[in-house]
C-alpha cells in the first residue's frame, strides 16, 4: 500500500521521498517524538480527515509518539485549520494532521504545526529527518507517553468560527448549499452556518473512508452547481477534504474561485478601513485580481505557489490577507493557516454589508483569460533548463505579441516530471494559441 506525502506546512526533504506505510508512520512518530522531547515538547494533538487509511496511520503515529515519551491527545476527524487553532487553544506543544487534502482516498500525508499553530521551525524538521535513519529506541516503561481523546473539539471549533463574525451577525433568510467533500468539515461546517441562521442544504456529508473528494468538494464543483440551481439557493460553498480551501457558486450556477473571493474580502476590509497593508497572491494569481486591487489602491504582491510562501510573505510584511486561486485563503487576524469555513464567513459578511448578491459583487473583478498546460516529461529536469535561450526568447516574444498586457509563467512540479506552462492575457483565443506554442517547444525539447 503506497501512500504519498503532502502538506506544505509539514516535513520536507527526505520524508517526501518515502511512501507512507504503517511502519514508516511508526518511525516518523518516534522520530518526531524524540525531536520534540529534546525541545521540551511533551503533549501533541493529532487530527485527521475522513480517508480510510487515517485510522491505521493514526494508531501507528500514536504508538511512535508514545514510544518516545510524548503524550497524545486525539481529535478524530477535524479540518486542518481546526487542528492549528486547537493546538493553540489547548496550549499543546504541537499539532499533527493526517491528511492528503484535496487528493483521493488512495493518498495520505502528514502536516505539522508548532504550539503557536504555525509551521515547525526548520531546525526541528531537520532533526526529525535525521532521526528517521537512526535505530528506534523506546523510552523506559515509566516514561512512555499516554493517549487520550478530546471529545468536545468540534464544539470548540464551531464556536471559534462563529466568533470571527460580529456577535449580532445573522444569515437568516439566506439559503446556502454546502458541499463538504465527504471530508473533515462534514460535521462542523453545517453547524456553523445553521447556528448563524442560514437555511443550509448539505451535500457530501456522509464519509465512508473511500468517497472523500470523490466527484465532490472544491475540486469537483459540478454537483454543487446543479444543487444551487435546483434548490434556488442564494449561493453554494464547497470545501476540500481537509477544509483549508473553499470555492463558491453564485445563484446562477457560476463558479467563483479563490482570486474572486480574496478580492471580495479585501474590498470589504478596505471599505471598513480594517485592511492591514495589502494582499498576497501567488505567481498563479489572475492578472485581473492585481488590476482590480490597483483600482482600490490596495497593494498586491506575488509569492511562490504554495500556502507556506503566502504565509511567509504575510508574516514578513505584517499583512493579514492572502491566498491562492485554489481557494486557500489566509486571514491572519483570525487564523495561522488557510481556513475554508472562516474565509467563507468573511465573504458572506462582505456580501451582507454591501447589499449585493455574489453574482453582482464578483462583477467588479474581470478575470483575464488564462491557459494552463501541463507538459509531461520522461524525466525530471533541472530548474536551469527552463532558462535556456530558446525558451526565454519565445516567452519574451509572447509577451511582446500581447503588447505588454499579459504574462508567461513556467513552473516545474515538485512531485512529478511535469512543466506547467501558463499564459495570461486579454484575448482568450490568442492566449490559448501562444500557450500551445510554448508547450510544444518545451515538449520537443525535453521529451
Amino acid at each position: 500500500m503506497t501512500r504519498k506525502h503532502f502538506g506544505t506546512d509539514g516535513i520536507r526533504g527526505r520524508v517526501g521521498q518515502y511512501p507512507i506505510t504503517p511502519d514508516f508512520m511508526l518511525r516518523l512518530g518516534w522520530a518526531t517524538g524524540v525531536a520534540f522531547r529534546k525541545q521540551g515538547v511533551c503533549r501533541v494533538l493529532v487530527g485527521k480527515d475522513t480517508r480510510i487509511s487515517g485510522y491505521m496511520f493514526e494508531s501507528a503515529l500514536e504508538a511512535g509518539l508514545a514510544s518516545a515519551g510524548v503524550n497524545v491527545q486525539l481529535l478524530g476527524p477535524m479540518p486542518t485549520p481546526a487542528v492549528a487553532y486547537l493546538t493553540r487553544t489547548f496550549h499543546a506543544d504541537a499539532g499533527i494532521v493526517i491528511s492528503a487534502s484535496h487528493n483521493s482516498h488512495h493518498d495520505n500525508g502528514i502536516k505539522f504545526f508548532s504550539g503557536k499553530g504555525t509551521k515547525l521551525p526548520d531546525e526541528t524538521e531537520s532533526m526529525i529527518e535525521e532521526l528517521l535513519n537512526k535505530p528506534l529506541e523506546v523510552v523506559d516503561s515509566g516514561a512512555l507517553g499516554k493517549a487520550s481523546r478530546i471529545n468536545d473539539a468540534a464544539g470548540r471549533y464551531i464556536e471559534f468560527c462563529k466568533s470571527t463574525v460580529p456577535n449580532n451577525t445573522t444569515f437568516e433568510g439566506m439559503k446556502i448549499v454546502l458541499d463538504c467533500a465527504n471530508g473533515a468539515t462534514y460535521k462542523v461546517a453545517p453547524n456553523v452556518f445553521k447556528e448563524l441562521g442560514a437555511n443550509v442544504v448539505t451535500l457530501s456529508v456522509h464519509p465512508n473512508g473511500l468517497n472523500i473528494n470523490e466527484h465532490c468538494g472544491s475540486t469537483h464543483p459540478q454537483a454543487l452547481i446543479e444543487s444551487v440551481k435546483h434548490n434556488n439557493a442564494d449561493l453554494g460553498i464547497a470545501f476540500d477534504g481537509d477544509g483549508d480551501r473553499v470555492i463558491m457558486v453564485d445563484h446562477a450556477g457560476e463558479l467563483v474561485e479563490g482570486d474572486e473571493l480574496l478580492y471580495l474580502i479585501a474590498r470589504d476590509l478596505k471599505a471598513q478601513d480594517k485592511l492591514a497593508g495589502g494582499v498576497v497572491g501567488t505567481l498563479m494569481s489572475n492578472l485581473g485580481l492585481e488590476l482590480a486591487l490597483q483600482q482600490l489602491d490596495i497593494p498586491f504582491v506575488r509569492a511562490k505557489v504554495g500556502d507556506r510562501y503566502v504565509m511567509a510573505e504575510l508574516l514578513e510584511r505584517n499583512w493579514q490577507l492572502g491566498g491562492e486561486n485554489s481557494g486557500h485563503i489566509v486571514c491572519t487576524q483570525f487564523t495561522t493557516t488557510g481556513d475554508g469555513i472562516i474565509a467563507a464567513l468573511q465573504v458572506l459578511l462582505a456580501l451582507q454589508r454591501s447589499g449585493q448578491t455574489l453574482a453582482e459583487a464578483r462583477q467588479a473583478l474581470r478575470k483575464c483569460p488564462q491557459t494552463l498546460i501541463n507538459v509531461r516529461l520522461t524525466a525530471m529536469v533541472e530548474d536551469e533548463a527552463l532558462q535556456s535561450e530558446d525558451i526565454k526568447q519565445l516567452s519574451a516574444d509572447i509577451v511582446k505579441t500581447m503588447k505588454g498586457k499579459g504574462r508567461v509563467l513556467l513552473r516545474k512540479s515538485g512531485t512529478e516530471p511535469v512543466i506547467r506552462v501558463m499564459v495570461e492575457g486579454e484575448e482568450a483565443n490568442l492566449v490559448e494559441s501562444l500557450a500551445n506554442q510554448l508547450a510544444t517547444l518545451i515538449k520537443h525539447k525535453f521529451t
